[in-house]
């Protein structure tokens, strides 16, 4: 049986193991917290740091296959392990392009993908040099996540809210669409790749609100999506599961956001909505198996499950009641003991061929389903 290894127990790494569950491999997690919400779902915890060598290396050792299910892991200690045979999903060498946004954004400029024109800064000093560059996003050049390390600057008088560290200072789009393209790659080089989804943005909390899969694309643009994601990953030389964050502007032209080389919030839907979901593709990718059938069963819509502002404390989940009294629900709890403000702590994914459907019932959702804390 394999021995398969996830840096990480949180939400995705959950997932992963219920998708594992299917198939013949021994799992195990690394993780600093033993209350993660995939401690008790694997067949081996280890307590440990993701982001340090040696807790990553000899976890890793004995295994055949490690994965992740945040970026910001150990990398030396991956290749370390990859020089010494395990299999990596993704590659070290994938990995260290994506997780630091300056050689990301260079990595697209040195493969001609179109992505937002940008300017390096190293310092607030230099940033304050960029006014005539705004409007713009500044983004931390590592340990940004969820909308964190990320900053929108219209003006010269928002120049100062940036950050005195490396970061990308990217130009702003006139944007028209979010989209996500996942796409699954195996050891062969082969893909398959999801219907691409609509993202909605909560602009406070710069946090995914939620989503609707397949994406409203004319044929053209949807060519052009696929295109460029593929592009993105077969220059990233990996197998894995990546997830293509992209822009669509007023013209119709399409810009590579971010890539994640992991599974990803803008594919939870395809646990229910696809016949192969992303979970399930990674493990038959990590076991050499058959790719899997990306096709939708039915369109799906994505309502995330984020703390209330001004709770924090031990999870109480308003309405869940009235929320499972709705047809073609499905409520996934993340396992998390605590709330706070815009932390995730679970989604519920809503199928019907009916698009108008997805859109009601996403409303009534968030209407009826609130996560406070039991001192709120």
């Amino acid at each position: 049986m394999l021995k398969a290894g996830i840096l990480g127990g949180g939400q995705l790494g959950r997932m992963l193991l219920q998708a594992a569950a299917n198939y013949p491999v021994e799992t195990f997690v690394l993780e600093n917290d033993p209350e993660c919400p995939a401690a008790h779902l694997c067949h081996h915890f280890v307590k440990g740091d993701i982001r340090n060598f040696e807790d990553v290396y000899n976890f890793g050792k004995e295994l055949n296959a490690l994965t992740i299910e945040i970026e910001s892991v150990n990398e030396d200690a991956l290749e370390k392990l990859e020089q010494e045979g395990v299999k990596i999903y993704p590659r070290p060498a994938a990995l260290r392009i994506i997780k630091n946004k300056i050689k990301q954004k260079e990595f697209y400029a040195l493969h001609d993908i179109r992505t937002a024109p940008f300017v390096i800064t190293q310092t607030k000093a230099e940033l304050l040099t960029q006014a005539g560059f705004l409007p713009a996003v500044h983004k931390l050049a590592t340990g940004g996540y969820d909308g964190r390390g990320v900053q929108v600057l219209n003006t010269k008088d928002d120049l100062d809210k940036g950050f005195d560290e490396p970061g990308v200072l990217e130009k702003k789009i006139s944007l028209n669409k979010e989209i996500a393209q996942i796409v699954a790659v195996n050891e062969a080089g082969q893909t398959a790749l999801y219907p691409p989804v609509d993202m909605v943005f909560d602009p406070v909390l710069n946090l995914l609100d939620y989503q609707i899969s397949p994406a409203d694309l004319t044929e053209t643009i949807l060519w052009k999506v696929e295109a460029i994601a593929l592009k993105v990953v077969k220059a990233l030389k990996s197998p894995g599961i990546f997830a293509v964050e992209l822009f669509i502007d007023k013209e119709g032209e399409v810009y590579v956001n971010e890539t994640a080389p992991r599974v990803h919030n803008s594919g939870h839907h395809t646990i229910e909505a696809n016949y192969s979901s992303q979970f399930d593709m990674l493990w038959r990718i990590i076991l050499n198996y058959p790719l899997g059938n990306t096709a939708p069963i039915l369109p799906g819509a994505i309502v995330n499950l984020l703390g209330e502002d001004k709770h924090s404390g031990e999870a109480v989940y308003e309405g869940l009641d009235e929320v499972l009294r709705l047809d073609n629900v499905f409520v996934h709890i993340y396992g998390k003991r605590h709330t706070k403000p815009g932390r995730k702590m679970g989604h519920v994914t809503i199928i019907n061929e009916d698009k108008k459907d997805l859109i009601y019932k996403k409303n009534r959702i968030k209407s009826l389903l609130k996560v406070v804390s039991d001192k709120g």
